[in-house]
């Protein structure tokens, strides 16, 4: 790909695709095939056909006459951004199923964007199944991760239905047996003119499902942990997006990362600053509703999801010591804070100097296909990819911080395994805790 971003930048651009990407083994392919390459004489293709730019003309003529085109982007991203806002906000109030049905249809969307940069690429060669086996390993996918996710926060209904015990009991092994039908497919489909492109098509699709599935259900148990998981750390994104956007609007004078040649680093800086401040205060108004911080967990009582719950140690206020070099500036010797405060540092340091990496490799990627957005769904924004790669970045973070700084031993959890017992294990468990109570003096 990086000959197409040297060699097609002119306006001829008519490069033969498949020479681009296997001419280092060209000499090799025409002894082995001994008639030549079949790929390397298809119709020469142009990069400019294959991606046309992407019109905003139409959203555009909705705007004001009389402003400039950089004004007229600055009005069409603001007005679709405060609409996407309103809409984050309405999925919030309908509560976590409204937001695992969002979460999965980006899902969906975010791999058929990366999915057909690669079919219309290659869609002269005619793979043999090439779309129907990405959407049925997308299939296979959800269907492993979604199984596990049903295991681990909804037991006590998998425990209540008896189809859904033997489908959870044997939930890898259904999983595995799908993927390898996949698997024995492909192979069994592959041709021989085609073999290397269809390896390379197969690699696509996995670190695909790999940097867009995976991910994703990593949001959907971020969720699960208690919505305050899943809204604060999307918030904080969205707010270094915006402010860094605006900084940069205003004051930006300074390329930050050749990859994006419209970021600066007073938009960087700025964003930065802002999305602290703007985390430390929202995650004090987040603590204050039992909606938020409990976790998502299905409830017998109410046939349903519950999201009430005794608040855990981070979302209680706790009584802190100003550093003595403080003390004399504020005032105060001591404060009352909530630990998550605290934590909402560490996570808005993250989503403004990490998170924003996960958008310059998308920027890079794009550019190695000399593509202005992944497409054009949202006008001005483009893809949902291009509104989505720092956020999965930033939800593979929270993930890994709550599994080391934030999660512990959970009771609950611990109890429903132990119902899950045959009545002579659960006696077995009862007698060996109990040995370990008397042992230890607490009964």
């Amino acid at each position: 790909m990086s000959e197409i971003r040297r060699r097609g930048g002119g306006e001829g651009g008519g490069k033969e695709l498949y020479s681009d990407l296997y001419s280092r083994d060209k000499d090799i392919d025409v002894r082995l095939e001994g008639k030549g390459d079949a790929d390397s004489r298809r119709p020469k293709l142009d990069i400019k056909e294959i991606f046309p730019a992407v019109d905003d003309t139409t959203a555009q003529k909705k705007i004001p006459s009389g402003l400039s085109a950089r004004w007229k982007n600055w009005w069409i991203r603001g007005l679709l951004t405060i609409t996407m806002i309103t809409l984050f906000f309405l999925f919030i109030y309908f509560g976590p199923l409204t937001l695992l049905i969002l979460i999965t249809s980006i899902q969906i969307k975010c791999f058929y964007e990366i999915i057909n940069i690669g079919y219309k690429v290659y869609h002269s060669y005619e793979l043999p199944l090439f779309r129907t086996l990405n959407w049925y390993f997308l299939l296979c996918s959800n269907y492993f991760f979604y199984g596990e996710t049903v295991t681990d926060y909804f037991f006590t209904l998998v425990q209540k239905e008896e189809p859904l015990q033997i489908l959870i009991r044997y939930h890898r092994f259904i999983s595995f047996t799908l993927y390898l039908s996949g698997f024995c497919m492909f192979v069994i489909r592959l041709v021989k003119k085609h073999y290397r492109l269809q390896f390379y098509m197969f690699a696509w699709t996995h670190v695909t499902l790999l940097i867009i599935v995976a991910q994703s259900h990593l949001v959907i148990q971020n969720l699960f942990e208690g919505m305050i998981w899943f809204i604060f750390p999307v918030s904080l994104v969205i707010c270094n997006d915006i402010m860094s956007y605006i900084c940069g609007f205003f004051f930006g004078r300074t390329p930050l990362i050749e990859l994006s040649p419209k970021k600066t680093w007073e938009g960087f800086i700025g964003g930065f600053f802002t999305t602290v401040m703007f985390g430390f205060i929202m995650s004090y108004l987040l603590v204050q509703y039992y909606y938020f911080i409990c976790p998502v967990e299905y409830s017998n009582e109410t046939i349903g999801v519950n999201v009430n719950c005794q608040p855990s140690e981070i979302f209680q206020q706790h009584e802190y010591h100003v550093p003595y070099v403080l003390q004399d500036l504020l005032g105060w010797k001591t404060i009352l804070l909530y630990p998550f405060q605290m934590h909402s540092v560490a996570l808005s340091v993250f989503a403004s100097l990490i998170a924003p990496f996960g958008g310059f490799f998308a920027s890079g990627f794009k550019r190695a296909f000399k593509i202005k957005d992944f497409a054009d769904t949202i006008p001005g924004h483009g893809g949902i990819v291009d509104r989505f790669d720092c956020q999965y970045l930033m939800a593979t973070f929270v993930h890994v911080y709550i599994a080391s700084f934030i999660r512990g031993p959970n009771p609950s959890k611990l109890l429903q395994q132990l119902l899950a017992l045959q009545p002579e294990q659960q006696l077995l468990v009862y007698s060996a805790l109990k040995s370990q109570l008397e042992d230890r003096g607490l009964i």
